[in-house]
């Protein structure tokens, strides 16, 4: 079969030794090796329960989504189970965001992790059908899943009557094209339906109405790798697992100056200052930081570096990106490296997102090139502060939050280009 090499130099290291077992070793896990360091055992335990058990495991252990809304596991496949089948599961493997490769890191290296975590919330929700929507430019994943999913139903953990239980299933493989709106679930939906990569208004909900009008779950990488260790261990002592109100494992991408850029396995309760200088080695000359960008989503000071890496008002959120920025960084290039990502990605439904996404990174440019006048910054702030209320899916939701943010922040960064116009330099 055909194959990419995988990612190469990516440094994974873990205190916890559970999404990062295998993972962290940069080669990627036959199911003979997966099998014989316990692989498939959970499938075996689950395959014995009874569906509605898994799903009551799966609410209790108080799993939230790892793809960035931090929603409740259990809670989406109960309302999914609300309604007749045929259900259909759906693996989001679209990771777009920038400074964000922890779910390439799974699928590369450990993909039978996610192949058993899939086939157990199948079995869970009723679903016959699974796919994984993969990101195009992750061919390494592509390739590496479709081989480990044939390896898989070989030895008789896909297909019909899965390990004489009964449960049949099938899980294909999908490629995007390179769209980031296809991240957020009702566009990917869309797209796996061979249309244009339009976000749904909601409601419905894909747990109600989603992909061929049908019930569906939508869970991401990391979320799915972890249902086998809450079906292993149990759900009591997965919630033992960081701190009681996040538990389970999380994965950190950490990139920008640092020393050792890659992906950590932490508990929640790890702090974005522990994140950077005890896991990542600190910065690159050892340079003061003067912000950290969670992905393309937020933008913390120095100041906030106590910020608890979890899910509460005040903590980090996110897919739990990290990309450090140093003192000797301009914040207004890097908001406006976000706001060209935001222009490029924006998929052009609505007219809010499509025209002022635009409008923000032109805007920015103005700024950069000491050309903007007292209305292009009033432009500024009246653009990115309405395109949140006026759009139909996230992508508008945050194309101008990190943005705002950074301008509230460094003021005095925004200052030094405003006072050379006003004072006719540049």
């Amino acid at each position: 079969m055909r194959s990419y090499p995988v990612t190469p130099n990516i440094y994974a290291e873990t205190t916890l030794n559970l999404l990062l077992k295998r993972a962290k070793k940069p080669k990627v896990h036959t199911i003979e090796e997966y099998i014989s360091e316990g692989g498939y055992q959970s499938l075996e335990k689950a395959l014995s329960m009874k569906p509605e058990e898994i799903i009551d495991w799966v609410d209790k252990s108080q799993l939230r989504g790892r793809g960035g809304a931090g929603f409740p596991t259990g809670r989406k496949w109960k309302f999914a189970v609300q309604n007749p089948a045929p259900r259909y599961l759906i693996c989001n493997a679209d990771e777009s965001e920038p400074g964000t490769f922890k779910d390439r890191i799974l699928m590369e290296r450990d993909p039978h992790l996610l192949i058993e975590g899939m086939i157990i919330s199948a079995y869970a929700i009723g679903a016959h059908q699974a796919f994984i929507y993969i990101r195009g430019e992750y061919p390494a994943g592509y390739y590496t899943l479709k081989n480990a999913i044939e390896e898989a139903k070989a030895k008789g953990f896909l297909g019909k009557n899965i390990l004489n239980s009964g449960f049949d299933l099938d899980i294909y493989v999908v490629r995007g094209a390179g769209a980031y709106i296809c991240g957020e679930e009702s566009a990917l939906i869309e797209s796996l339906e061979g249309k244009r990569g339009f976000p749904r208004i909601k409601p419905p909900f894909p747990v109600h109405y989603g992909l061929f009008g049908r019930p569906t779950v939508v869970n991401n990488v990391e979320t799915l790798c972890n249902i086998p260790l809450i079906v292993g261990m149990g759900w009591e002592e997965y919630k033992y697992i960081g701190p009681s109100d996040y538990p389970g494992p999380k994965l950190f991408p950490v990139s920008g100056k640092v020393k050792k850029p890659g992906v950590y396995e932490l508990p929640m309760n790890t702090t974005l200052r522990e994140v950077i200088f005890k896991y990542a080695g600190g910065t690159i000359g050892n340079k003061k930081i003067k912000a950290v960008f969670s992905g393309a989503l937020d933008c913390f000071s120095a100041e906030e570096l106590d910020t608890p890496m979890d899910y509460s008002p005040f903590g980090f959120g996110g897919t739990g990106t990290v990309i450090v920025l140093t003192e000797e960084d301009d914040i207004v290039q890097a908001c406006m490296w976000v706001a060209e990502f935001y222009a490029h990605e924006s998929c052009g439904q609505c007219t809010p997102c499509r025209v002022g996404t635009y409008e923000q990174a032109n805007l920015l440019e103005k700024v950069l090139h000491y050309e903007a006048e007292e209305k292009d910054w009033e432009g500024l702030d009246f653009v990115n502060s309405h395109i949140q209320p006026t759009s139909i899916c996230g992508l508008g939701a945050v194309a101008g939050r990190l943005i705002r943010q950074a301008m509230k922040k460094f003021p005095e960064d925004w200052e030094r280009y405003r006072s050379k116009v006003k004072a006719g330099v540049s």
